[in-house]
């Protein structure tokens, strides 16, 4: 109950920090309603698991300089992605259900690989937590990693829900400001990446 309670309780931290990840599913909800919301925000569940398994297994013991490669590349195409969202937000039309959704993922895949929140959370936090759950029993350490990506993709899904429940409610002037809004954010996280990189 501890390690889930615990899990739980990163999750919801992780899940609703302002991000590369969370500027993705904003985008893709206003762009594509919830489907696209969905699918960016279960892209944890897809991404994560070199992360997992590789910091479980080193515990902490990656080099800084791997983890600030990381950053600097993640900024520089996170800061790419908002930029060029800016760039079709001026002309953007709400796009039919299922476009661009295999590309969507895509995107949130390399975003999230190559973002050095999951390494960091993970090597640090995540890692040592799970090692030490494991050998108490594995139980503990199941519920760990369980209650952490229920509220981490839950939290990320409803965000979708809601902004794909009232993308349609803007009208075309709203929709390419809200996208130019959203688009903006993500720059923003990429320059803090890029930065972080850097320092």
């Amino acid at each position: 109950m501890r390690e889930l309670l615990l899990g739980l309780g990163l999750g919801l931290g992780a899940g609703l920090s302002p991000g590369a990840l969370l500027s993705l599913v904003i985008t893709a909800s206003l762009r594509g309603g919830f489907p696209a919301g969905l699918r960016i925000a279960c892209v944890p569940l897809l991404s994560d698991l070199p992360v997992v398994l590789l910091t479980i297994t080193a515990v902490g013991a990656l080099p800084e300089a791997f983890l600030r490669g990381l950053s600097l590349a993640g900024g520089a195409y996170v800061v790419f992605l908002g930029v060029q969202g800016l760039r079709d937000a001026r002309t953007a039309e709400p796009p039919r259900p299922g476009d661009g959704v295999p590309t969507q993922v895509l995107r949130g895949v390399v975003v999230n690989m190559l973002n050095p929140h999951p390494w960091l959370f993970w090597a640090t936090v995540g890692a040592p937590i799970f090692v030490a759950a494991w050998d108490a029993g594995p139980a503990g350490a199941v519920a760990f990693v369980f209650g952490f990506y229920l509220i981490l993709v839950g939290s990320k899904v409803g965000l979708a829900g809601l902004i794909g429940a009232g993308r349609h409610r803007v009208g075309v002037r709203g929709y390419r400001l809200l996208l130019a809004a959203s688009s903006l954010l993500l720059a923003g996280a990429g320059a803090v990446l890029i930065v972080s990189g850097l320092t």
